[in-house]
C-alpha cells in the first residue's frame, strides 16, 4: 500500500483506488479523514453493500467537511473508472440523469474518495427501477419529541408490519430517527409502495394517537412522523452504515428488535461500528430471504377509505390528491376578520442549521411570555430542499398563544435573501 502526504492508494476487489488527500479532515471534533472515511466502508462493507450496493445512489458530497457546504449529486461524475458502474434514471422533473451503482468494496471507497460520507440508494435494483423492493418505514421526531417516544412509535410499527405479514428491519437513522426496512416482492409500482406505506402510516396513528402522527403538513403534526413519502419516486434515504453528517460522526446502524428499547444512538459512530461489525456481524444480514407481500397493506388503504394524503412539492399534483395548500394559508368560508387556523409567523432563513436556530434562540429571548405557552411541535424546522442542496427555514405556530400575546411578524432573522424563491 502506498502512501504520501497527497494521495494513498489502496487495492481492494483486485482494484487500485486512489484516495486523493487522505489527511483532510472531515470532522472537525473527532478529527476523522477522508483517509479514516474510506477505511470505515471498507470494514464494515459486507454489511454497506448489502443496503446500498446494486442500487443507484444520490451523491452527498462534503468536500471540505461537514461544517462547509455540502451539495447534492445526482449525476455520477463524467471522470470515474471505467469499473464504476451507472444507470440511467428518470425523475418525476422529468430529467433523467446516469447515477452510480455500487458492487463491490472498490466502489465504497471511491465514494469516500469523493468526500460522499452518505450512502443514499433508491429503493429499486439496477435490474428493475421501476419496480420497489423496499418499503421505508421513517420515523421523525418533531422537535421536542424524546427518543423514548420514537423507540414506542418503533414497537408499535413492528406490530403492525407483522399483523400484515412483513419483517420490518429496524435501524438508527444516525440522526434523531428510526427507519424500519421492509423487503418486499418487486411487484408493485412506486405509487402503490406509497400508497401501502401511506395506509401504514396512518394505522400506527390510529394505534398510537398520542405518539404518532400521519399528518404531512408541520403545523398539524405532534409526535414521531411516520414519512410514507419517503416511498415517492426519487426519494432517497441514508442506508444501512451510512455516515451521517453529525459532530461526532454517527453512522446508520442496524439494530435487533430487542435492541430497540434500549439503545442510544450516540454509541454507533465512525469509530466504534467497526469492531461492533467485527464481532456481530451484520444485523441485517437475512433481509432478502423475507420479501413480503404488499396486497394486505393495499386492502387496508381501501378500507381506511381516506384517500390520497398530499405529496411532496415538486412532485406532479395527483388525481386524487387533497389541496396542495398547508391549512393555515387555505381559503376559509368564515368572515375575513377570522383568524387562521394555525397563526404562523417566520422566524428566519439559514444555509446552516445553526445559523437558523440561533436566530430561533434569539427570537424566544425575546417573546418569553410567548414561548411559556408553546408546546414543541409549535416550532417548524423545515429543511428545505434545492436542486443542488439544502438550507433551512425556521416558523413558529402561535395556535397555543391567547391573540392578544401574540407576537407580530418581524424582520427575519437571520435572512439570508438569496434563499428567496428557493422554494
Amino acid at each position: 500500500m502506498a502512501s504520501s502526504p497527497e494521495a494513498e492508494t489502496l487495492t481492494l476487489a483486485g482494484r487500485e483506488v486512489v484516495i486523493s488527500n487522505p489527511a483532510k479532515v472531515l470532522f472537525p471534533k473527532p478529527k476523522h479523514t477522508k483517509l479514516d472515511l474510506a477505511r470505515y466502508y471498507i470494514a464494515v462493507a459486507e454489511g454497506a453493500l448489502r443496503g446500498a450496493g446494486g442500487r443507484p445512489n444520490m451523491l452527498v458530497r462534503y468536500p471540505d467537511g461537514i461544517e462547509a457546504e455540502h451539495f447534492y449529486q445526482k449525476r455520477a461524475p463524467k471522470s470515474r473508472p471505467d469499473w464504476i458502474e451507472v444507470v440511467e434514471l428518470s425523475f418525476p422533473s422529468g430529467r433523467v440523469a446516469e447515477e452510480v451503482v455500487p458492487r463491490d468494496v472498490a466502489a465504497l471507497a471511491w465514494l469516500a474518495n469523493l468526500a460522499c460520507l452518505e450512502l443514499h440508494p433508491h429503493p429499486v435494483r439496477a435490474e428493475d427501477l421501476e419496480h420497489p423492493d423496499e418499503l421505508r418505514v421513517d420515523l421523525d421526531p418533531v422537535p421536542g419529541v424524546t427518543w423514548q417516544q420514537v423507540q414506542e412509535v418503533a414497537l408499535v410499527s413492528r406490530a403492525v408490519l407483522q399483523d400484515f405479514k412483513l419483517v420490518g428491519w429496524p435501524k438508527t437513522s444516525g440522526s434523531r430517527g428510526i427507519h424500519i426496512v421492509v423487503r418486499i416482492e418487486p411487484r408493485w409500482d412506486f405509487d402503490e409502495v406509497r400508497r401501502a406505506a401511506l395506509a401504514l402510516a396512518r394505522e400506527v396513528e390510529q394505534r398510537a394517537p398520542k405518539l404518532a402522527t400521519s399528518k404531512w403538513w408541520k403545523e398539524e403534526r405532534h409526535g414521531v412522523f411516520v414519512d410514507y413519502n419517503q416511498n415517492a419516486k426519487d426519494r432517497t434515504v441514508a442506508a444501512a452504515y451510512s455516515v451521517r453528517p453529525t459532530p461526532d460522526a454517527r453512522v446508520s446502524a442496524p439494530l435487533a428488535w430487542d435492541e430497540v428499547e434500549h439503545c442510544d444512538p450516540a454509541d454507533f459512530t465512525l469509530a466504534s461500528m467497526p469492531a461492533r461489525f467485527a464481532e456481530r456481524g451484520d444485523l441485517h444480514a437475512g433481509i432478502d430471504e423475507h420479501a413480503g407481500s404488499l396486497e394486505g397493506l393495499l386492502d387496508l388503504f381501501e378500507r381506511q377509505g381516506q384517500g390520497d394524503a398530499p405529496w411532496p412539492p415538486h412532485y406532479r399534483r395527483q388525481a386524487s390528491e387533497p389541496p396542495r395548500v398547508q391549512p393555515s394559508k387555505r381559503k376559509s368560508v368564515k368572515p375575513k376578520s377570522s383568524k387562521p387556523k394555525a397563526p404562523l409567523l417566520e422566524v428566519g432563513r439559514a444555509r446552516r442549521k445553526e445559523d437558523a436556530l440561533a436566530g430561533l434562540e434569539r427570537w424566544k429571548a425575546r417573546h418569553p411570555q410567548a414561548v411559556a405557552l408553546m408546546q414543541p411541535a409549535d416550532f417548524l424546522v423545515d429543511t428545505m430542499r434545492g436542486r443542488y442542496t439544502t438550507w433551512t427555514r425556521i416558523r413558529v405556530n402561535l395556535q397555543h398563544v391567547p391573540e392578544e400575546l401574540r407576537p407580530t411578524q418581524e424582520p427575519l432573522d437571520p435572512d439570508e435573501k438569496t434563499l428567496r424563491g428557493s422554494e
